[in-house]
Formats: C-alpha cells, sequence, structure tokens
C-alpha cells in the first residue's frame, strides 16, 4: 500500500490539467454506414466540430473564395427543365487562378455518383452557364468516371489538362435529395438544454459533438492504437474515429481529453449550484466496470462515477436532476472502502488503458469493483480522491459506536479514531476494556457475524459478536489505521 500511495503521490506531481486544446483542426477517418469516410474536424473548447472532406479543384483554396460559392438552385428555379436526365457535353477552360471553380461530392464508396456540389462564382465552370450543381459527372477528357471513387475522381479532375472535356447528366430525381441530406447524416448530437440528454444533430454539413459529459474512449481491440470513440452520455449516439498513425490518434486523443477535462469542472460547478452543502460533487466522470457474465466472459460496462462527499457512487447514466444524484445505483461509503489495486498500460499484454481496483465492506459483505481509465491523470485523480476521501471520512466520522455480544452479555463497542477500541456494558455503561490502536496486533472475522480482535498479552484476545456482517467495521478500522500512519508522514 505505501509504494501504491508513493507512485500516486507522483503522479500528482503531473500538475494542473492541461490548458485549452481550441482551434486544433486536421482530417481524420469516421466510420459510417460501413465504411471509413474521411472527415475535416476543429476542436473548439466545448465542442468537437466535423465537416465532410470536399475538397474544391482549386478554388477553394482561394481566401475568402467560400463567400462567393454560388447558391445552390432548385430544379425548378435555375436549372433548365430541358437539362433534366439528359446527357450534355460541357468543355471547361481552366483558368490560372481557381481551375475549375467547382466542388464534388459523393464517389463508388458513398453509393453515389460523382455529383457537382459548388459551383465557384465567375470561376471557369460558372462561365460555362452550362453547369449545375446535382450535375453527375460521367467522364472527364474520356476517362469513364461512372464507377469512381472520390478520390479518384478528384485526381482525374486535377490531372486535366487546360481544357477539360466534361460528360454530365443532370439527375432531376436525386438532387432535391442531395441538396437536403448531408453526407453526414447521423452524426455527432446535441445536448437537451443542460441536461445530460442526447438529441439528434442538427441538419447540414457542420456536424458538431458537445464535450459536456460524452464518453471518450479507446477502442480496447484496437491493437494498433489508430483510433478512439465518443459516446453520447446517454449511449444513443456515437462516433468512431480512424487516424493515419498511433501518433496522431494519441495526440488528437489528448487533445479532446484535454478540453474535456475542462467542460466537466464546469459542469461540476453547475452541479454544486443545485446540491446542498453536504451534497456536493467533489470529482465526476465516465469510466468502464469490469462486468463478468455467468459464463465467464468480460465486458467494459460504461459506468458514470461520483464522489459526493464521503460517498463514491456510481450511475448507470448521468443524473439529471437533485433526486437522481442522491439515488445511485451504487453507494459506498469511502470510510468503507479501500484501493487495493493500481495499474499501466501493459503492451505485452497488449492492454492499453488504466485500471483500479476497490473493495467495500458492506452489510452484504465485501463488494468489489475493477474500473478502466484512459489516461494517467485520470488514474491519479480518481485514485487519490478515493484514498484521500477516505482519510478524511475517518477523521470526520471520529468514533464508531456498535452494539455487541461479547461473553455473552450485551455491549457497546465503541472505536475512537484517536484514543482507540473501547467496550462499555450495555446497561451500566461500566467500561469493560480499553486498547490504543499501538496494541492492535490483527483483526479477523467469519465474514458472517464474529469478530477478532488480538491486542497482545494474556487478555488481549477478544472474541465479539456484532450481530450483523462485520465487513463495515473491519474496513472503518483499517481506515483509521491508514488515515493515522499517513498523517503521522510515514505514508504520503
Amino acid at each position: 500500500v505505501i509504494l501504491l500511495l508513493n507512485r500516486l503521490s507522483d503522479l500528482m506531481t503531473l500538475g494542473a490539467f492541461p490548458q485549452s486544446n481550441s482551434g486544433r483542426s486536421g482530417q481524420l477517418e469516421i466510420y459510417l454506414r460501413e465504411t471509413w469516410v474521411k472527415v475535416n474536424v476543429r476542436l473548439n473548447d466545448d465542442s468537437l466540430s466535423i465537416t465532410p472532406e470536399e475538397p474544391s479543384l482549386d478554388a477553394a483554396a482561394m481566401p475568402g473564395q467560400d463567400s462567393l460559392i454560388a447558391s445552390y438552385p432548385t430544379p425548378d428555379e435555375s436549372t433548365p427543365e430541358s437539362v433534366s436526365n439528359q446527357k450534355r457535353y460541357v468543355k471547361v477552360i481552366k483558368e490560372d487562378v481557381g481551375g475549375l471553380g467547382i466542388s464534388i461530392k459523393g464517389g463508388k464508396e458513398n453509393n453515389m455518383p460523382i455529383l457537382i456540389s459548388k459551383i465557384f462564382k465567375g470561376l471557369a465552370a460558372d462561365k460555362t452557364n452550362a453547369l449545375y450543381v446535382g450535375d453527375a459527372i460521367l467522364s472527364v477528357n474520356n476517362e469513364d468516371l461512372r464507377n469512381a471513387t472520390h478520390d479518384e475522381a478528384v485526381r482525374a479532375l486535377k490531372k486535366a489538362g487546360k481544357e477539360v472535356d466534361l460528360v454530365v447528366k443532370y439527375l432531376k430525381e436525386i438532387t432535391p435529395y442531395f441538396k437536403k441530406s448531408s453526407q453526414l447524416e447521423g452524426v455527432g448530437w446535441a445536448l437537451d438544454g443542460r441536461r445530460p440528454v442526447a438529441k439528434p444533430a442538427q441538419s447540414g454539413d457542420l456536424k458538431s459533438i458537445p464535450l459536456a459529459y460524452c464518453i471518450l474512449t479507446r477502442d480496447t481491440a484496437d491493437t494498433e492504437g489508430l483510433g478512439f470513440e465518443m459516446h453520447a452520455p446517454d449511449s444513443r449516439y456515437q462516433c468512431y474515429f480512424r487516424c493515419k498513425d498511433a501518433g496522431t490518434a494519441n495526440s488528437w486523443f489528448s487533445a479532446i481529453h484535454g478540453n474535456l477535462l475542462a467542460v466537466m469542472e464546469q459542469c461540476t460547478r453547475e452541479v454544486n449550484n443545485s446540491m446542498d452543502r453536504d451534497s456536493q460533487v467533489k470529482l465526476m466522470g465516465w469510466m468502464h466496470e469490469n462486468i463478468v457474465d455467468p459464463s465467464g466472459n468480460q465486458t467494459w460496462k460504461p459506468i458514470f462515477a461520483a464522489i459526493v462527499e464521503h460517498d463514491w457512487n456510481l450511475y448507470s447514466a448521468v443524473p439529471s436532476s437533485k433526486e437522481e444524484w442522491l439515488n445511485p445505483v451504487v453507494n459506498h461509503r469511502l470510510i468503507c472502502t479501500r484501493l487495493v489495486h493500481s495499474g499501466a498500460p501493459n503492451p505485452e499484454r497488449k492492454v492499453n488503458f488504466y485500471t483500479f481496483t476497490t473493495r467495500t465492506g458492506t452489510r452484504h459483505g465485501i463488494e468489489g469493483h475493477v474500473m478502466r481509465l484512459e489516461t494517467q491523470r485520470d488514474s491519479a485523480l480518481w485514485t487519490r480522491h478515493i484514498v484521500d476521501g477516505a482519510h478524511l471520512s475517518a477523521e470526520c466520522k471520529e468514533t464508531v459506536h456498535v452494539n455487541v455480544v461479547w461473553r455473552g452479555a450485551p455491549c457497546v463497542l465503541t472505536v475512537h479514531f484517536e484514543n482507540g477500541f473501547y467496550l462499555y456494558d450495555q446497561n451500566s455503561s461500566q467500561q469493560i476494556w480499553q486498547y490504543p490502536f499501538e496494541r492492535l496486533r490483527y483483526s479477523s472475522d467469519d465474514g458472517q457475524r464474529r469478530l477478532m480482535l488480538d491486542f497482545g498479552g494474556q487478555d488481549g484476545e477478544q472474541d465479539i459478536d456484532v450481530q450483523t456482517n462485520p465487513k463495515p467495521l473491519v474496513f472503518i478500522v483499517h481506515t483509521f489505521l491508514s488515515a493515522k500512519v499517513t498523517r503521522m508522514g510515514l505514508m504520503v
């Protein structure tokens, strides 16, 4: 335990939470409709923005050109009825600045033709007065694009010479859907006001993932370390990201994680504004619990955890009301909880996450939890809060009184944080014996109702019937001892 707590102390010297990584942007892949799609990603203070990879052919590189994008015409507005579903031949003369002046969507991987999605006003394609948003490009300079992927079409258009001969066909039946739907349909989510309840993301090509209460995790089966996942707080929506290499994946994960921690600090303050002074949340966030089914199969289940005053609470979902905060699925008193293990990633065993294990003495016996965390900082933060919270609870509790039976007589066993163990006659309140903590040689119990304390000497062995499961009392005694030793400076 001493070595473990020393290690935790070292971890806490890492310093404060990382500074905001807002403004970071780049290109990642997102898993969408059973395929990986390239997207542009930008990290903001409280969200992750996602837009489709939509390389405009030369024109998009021009500063300020976005403001010149021609608006999407509707079939009955500026697209002649005569061109609908008719194959047309259009010659475009590339310009030195701006190139073709179009952007495209679609491709074989999306089960769509190559479609013109944007026409830049005043540039080559616009000057032909013969191309329209929604035109399918069938070929470029006699190169068939009908079965081309998006990347193949981009390469073909970019390598075309000064004169570009296009064969296009305006697909009237697909254009309305193409304009109204998004390539990223189903990506991202929004929160229902300040409540941690997800709802569908807004329509359009700009998608957003709110960081508040978001579950950020790595795929435990991803041995190459190329990806990470983001889940909505109620698990209704999720996004899977993939990077070009492990280094890029770790960098993005760390950046998002840093902003997520800052957002969760703000969320904690907001929660505490609605809580009573004796029910303040000290730390909260998502972790994964190791669950073993009757067949022995192990899974990691997301659990929302919180340190609330002197308790460690586990919730199946983020509480959205004061009543839900006060009624967790699992409630453990910190004074009865012991940290028994803390583990780091192990490449040889293909373990890419941190774990810690707790044991809690309850009236039903010992309850254990094996928890998974994603970063060293998370591991240090949670384990330190559990250990320090238990010690603080011990000092605040100070005294525990238990009705017991000793040598057939009803008695009261008192355990005092400073002075040790006292036994009183329940009827007369007369003290029968008293021992300081330093006299305690060992303790044991039968897991049912008997507690054995050995204080040494001829009459030092005490067999006590606590009339209920002794585990809570045993764990409290151990926490008292641990807190006293830590206070003496023998454990840090």
